[in-house]
């Protein structure tokens, strides 16, 4: 879910400004999980723009307040939500803590870094979504030391339908600051994909799985 339409298509025109994320319909990318794709995100490229870091900042930190109320935890999940989560923490005036896709495997074997009380509020603060187990993971470990997990805010989603499903599941409210559809309605407003490549990117959600193949 998105809040705010004009803030969604904004955050979409400074991730392609600064190519966070990149389109390439006609020569796309490999990703890790062997699907071919039409983008690529990587919104840990943000961080080296002052001006678009702190409206990211700014706008999750509002998003966080109105949705779910001042927490008393902000937390990141690792790697690339730490910085950002770090930087909503601050914005809020609230401790942060982040966490580990596994526990580490030696000293104190912690996936939670930082300091946790149970029965704390929580917001969690991710990049970037895709089908979301990882970000749930993240939640899984956060309600297994007690805290009370009140959602989570995103940069960006794809808007799997899987993704969709996985929250629902769970029962974790997500909001995003922008999303795919968004984006693409950016994307052709400013000319930077023509209609022709709409469609192709259209495709590709519809089954990203098999596209390309």
């Amino acid at each position: 879910m998105i809040l705010n339409k004009d803030t969604a298509k904004k955050t979409a025109e400074l991730l392609l400004q600064i190519k966070a994320i990149k389109l390439s319909p006609s020569d796309p990318f490999n990703w890790a999980s062997g699907w071919k794709s039409p983008i690529y995100c990587d919104n840990r490229i943000t961080l080296s723009y002052p001006p678009v870091r702190v409206f990211l900042k700014e706008e999750i930190a509002k998003i966080v307040e109105f949705e779910y109320g001042k927490p008393d935890v902000i937390a990141g999940v690792a790697t690339g939500a730490i910085a950002i989560g770090v930087l909503v923490a601050q914005e809020l005036g609230v401790p942060f803590i982040y966490v580990r896709p596994e526990p580490k495997k030696h000293g104190r074997k912690n996936q939670i870094e930082g300091h946790l009380e149970s029965g704390q509020n929580v917001v969690v603060i991710e990049d970037l979504i895709s089908t979301g187990n990882s970000s749930l993971n993240a939640v899984d470990a956060l309600n297994e030391l007690g805290a009370v997990v009140k959602g989570m805010v995103s940069i960006f989603s794809y808007g799997f339908d899987v993704a969709v499903k996985n929250f629902e599941d769970k029962g974790v409210r997500l909001t995003t600051l922008s999303n795919y559809d968004s984006l693409l309605e950016q994307a052709l407003d400013s000319h930077y994909i023509t209609d022709k490549e709409l469609t192709t990117l259209n495709s590709w959600r519809e089954n990203p799985s098999v596209w390309g193949q």
